[in-house]
């Protein structure tokens, strides 16, 4: 199966931002991570539709939407009209997540469910076989930066066993303090996605970075 590096882009120059889209599109990633956080939800605000859209138009890869918002059903139509592929909603944030997970996927979206670090697997369990994708949030999310949660290992893993035991088609993404001191441990407990953010736009060469990233989970 295919693995995934998808840079964050919440963690990029915001005043060089197409300067960081085009080295992500040159780069061996396959997703833009995009991180939508709406200051109730979580502390911090970040991305609206129109830096959205902006981005859109000039990446060439997988736009991987996570929403750390709250009612995020207002909304599913309007990140399917600024480029989403792939639209991510927090477990603790939808009152009635079957019916948000179907609407994302009727506007033609995938849809994915975000598990915040204290939110149990079995929570997904009756729902498991309509996501495309689980994201597991290795740190608080609201910042970036922060350092990666231990315990992710276990949940992953206890994730994968769910998958498999339901015959679910999702992927495993995880998102927080990802680097590569960490990401092969996450490929061997059942991670397909790896978000990183600071670890890439931070580093000395953030094209080389995500190619080493790469050729650690799909090595050749």
């Amino acid at each position: 199966m295919n693995k995934f590096i998808a840079p964050s882009i919440l963690a990029a120059d915001f005043a060089n931002l197409q300067q960081a889209i085009e080295m992500v599109n040159n780069s061996k990633a396959d997703w833009f991570h995009i991180d939508v956080m709406d200051g109730v939800f979580v502390p911090n605000i970040s991305f609206g539709m129109p830096v959205i859209s902006a981005i859109k138009k000039h990446a060439t890869k997988t736009m991987d939407v996570h929403l750390m918002i709250v009612n995020p059903n207002r909304y599913i139509a309007d990140f399917k009209k600024v480029g989403a592929d792939i639209l991510t909603v927090h477990y603790e944030a939808c009152t009635h997540l079957h019916r948000t997970v179907q609407a994302i996927k009727a506007a033609g979206m995938k849809a994915g469910v975000s598990l915040n670090p204290h939110t149990p697997i079995a929570v997904l369990e009756d729902i498991i076989a309509d996501l495309d994708l689980v994201l597991i949030m290795s740190v608080n999310p609201g910042f970036g930066g922060q350092s990666f949660i231990e315990n992710t290992y276990k949940k992953v893993k206890q994730l994968k066993h769910l998958i498999e035991y339901s015959e679910s088609k999702a992927l495993i993404e995880v998102d927080g303090g990802v680097t590569d001191q960490n990401i092969e441990q996450l490929l061997e407990a059942g991670a397909d996605a790896f978000v990183a953010g600071s670890f890439v736009f931070k580093s000395e060469n953030p094209t080389k970075t995500i190619s080493d990233l790469k050729n650690l989970v799909s090595p050749k």
